[in-house]
């Protein structure tokens, strides 16, 4: 039992405990409350949460950007008779034996 948290475990007074104790007192009430250890799930949690809110905010910029993009072209080729048009890629041709 090296440490502190071993004695308190093992039901046992670590001596800097015991000598802040006040004399005269009865051990057998003595209740020494221990700090819980710390749960990392809160942070875990939070983190996932951020970083998907993050996610979600870019993809429906993206699509509005999207949005605004259809519309302006639209609205130019109503009005000023501008156009935009989207070319595949040709595939390359294939030499015929």
């Amino acid at each position: 039992m090296q440490l502190p948290e071993d004695q308190l475990r093992a039901g046992h007074i670590p001596a800097d405990l015991y000598r802040q104790i006040p004399p005269g007192t009865d051990m057998r009430q003595v209740v020494i409350v221990q700090q819980a250890p710390r749960s990392y799930t809160g942070p875990i949690v939070l983190t996932l949460l951020i970083t998907a809110g993050s996610v979600a905010v870019l993809l429906v910029i993206a699509f509005v950007a999207q949005i605004v993009a259809a519309s302006i072209v639209s609205v130019l080729s109503a009005t000023c008779g501008v156009s935009y048009t989207i070319r595949r890629k040709k595939e390359p041709r294939t030499l015929k034996k």
